[in-house]
């Protein structure tokens, strides 16, 4: 696994070894970035962030800073590796919970640019929730904000209160659905 773009192009990125982590593929990374075009100067959110890729994908391509929020310890292990290794501890921020529990403790942050969700796949219906809360009540999704929410192909699309779906795209098993305030 490796970074896509950007200046950190090209460079190694750590995983847990096991079936806790699903790292999104590279060519799935690559694809949603296309898709996604300038990123430059947002304030990102990595939920379910495992290894960190989406989030440090963003900030290579440009993104001003990124929180990172995920629960296993092996993946914040790797995650924290990652960031080191890459030097961007300063551009970043690890919140080491349950996304259910630290969206509370995202209020501090100012609102996101862009929202990135990679949960497990089990796991779709309280990532919505969560998607849900963050775009509505707790106000963590800025105005022209966008949200990103990869999942199994063989699920739906859900809807997300309070957001717009604008496109799905798929590749092999997995789908990533794209959606605007």
């Amino acid at each position: 696994m490796r970074v896509i773009a950007g200046r950190l192009g090209g460079r190694r990125l750590s995983a847990p070894r096991g079936e806790g982590t699903r790292p999104t593929a590279d060519r799935v990374r690559e694809a949603l970035f296309s898709s996604l075009g300038d990123v430059s100067g947002a304030l990102v959110c990595d939920l379910y962030a495992g290894t960190g890729a989406l989030g440090i994908e963003a900030l290579s391509r440009g993104a001003r800073r990124a929180v990172f929020v995920d629960s296993g310890r092996p993946a914040l292990a790797a995650l924290r590796e990652n960031l080191a290794a890459l030097d961007l501890g300063e551009a970043t921020r690890v919140v080491p919970l349950p996304v259910e529990r630290a969206l509370d403790l995202l209020r501090d942050e100012p609102p996101f640019d862009l929202v990135l969700l990679d949960p497990p796949y089990a796991a779709l219906a309280k990532a919505v929730a969560a998607a849900e809360r963050l775009a509505g009540p707790l106000g963590l999704l800025a105005p022209a904000g966008r949200l990103v929410l990869e999942h199994a192909r063989r699920d739906p699309s859900p809807e997300i209160a309070g957001l717009t779906r604008d496109v799905v795209r798929t590749y092999g098993d997995t789908a990533v659905s794209f959606y605007t305030r």
